[in-house]
């Protein structure tokens, strides 16, 4: 999976990912991170995933279920966390890398992108107003039946037994429990 995101992002075939032009001393992102011991293979893409899986493994252990040492537990499960919040902090660190070599690679890209979130946003907005339009008129057709139900027993007589059969019929008649 992460040969493949690797070629994917960079343009390139599969592979450890060549650093940006102007980070030519540093080491890329997908490769090595100083301090971070890596393996020859492993990318950051794995890297995260597997700390990840640690951060899982680490919260339903039996070592941590049965376990008494509630601050053993904790210190445990805090460093596979950070583990995992580090890895994810370089992750996002090398995708906005790669956002700002777009960028300025093909500033056009950039702005089509953006108008096309632009768009897809006001598509969203659209269809929100036109839900709350739906809803309004519903319940401005309630409120004209109400009033026109308040309007009809005025034209009755009060002391009439035609105003209580009309009244009893609007009252929905009781549900059967079963």
């Amino acid at each position: 999976m992460a040969a493949s995101l690797g070629g994917m992002f960079s343009g390139q075939p599969p592979g450890p990912p060549q650093p940006p032009p102007g980070l030519l001393g540093q080491a890329s992102l997908l490769q090595a991170t100083p301090g971070v011991p890596r393996t020859s293979n492993s990318t950051l893409v794995d890297e995260l995933e597997s700390s990840f899986e640690a951060c899982f493994a680490s919260l339903v252990s039996q070592d941590y279920v049965n376990g008494t040492d509630q601050e053993e537990i904790r210190t445990g499960v805090d460093q596979c966390i950070q583990k995992f919040l580090d890895i994810a902090r370089q992750t996002e660190c090398f995708f906005l890398q790669k956002r700002l070599q777009l960028s300025v690679q093909k500033p056009d890209q950039v702005i089509k992108e953006d108008v096309s979130e632009l768009r897809n946003e006001l598509q969203r907005k659209d269809a929100l107003v036109q839900k709350h339009l739906t809803k309004l008129r519903h319940w401005q057709q309630v409120l004209e039946d109400i009033n026109m139900q308040h309007k009809k027993p005025a034209d009755i007589p009060q002391g009439s037994l035609a105003y209580l059969e009309q009244a009893s019929a609007n009252i929905p008649a009781p549900m059967k429990q079963t």
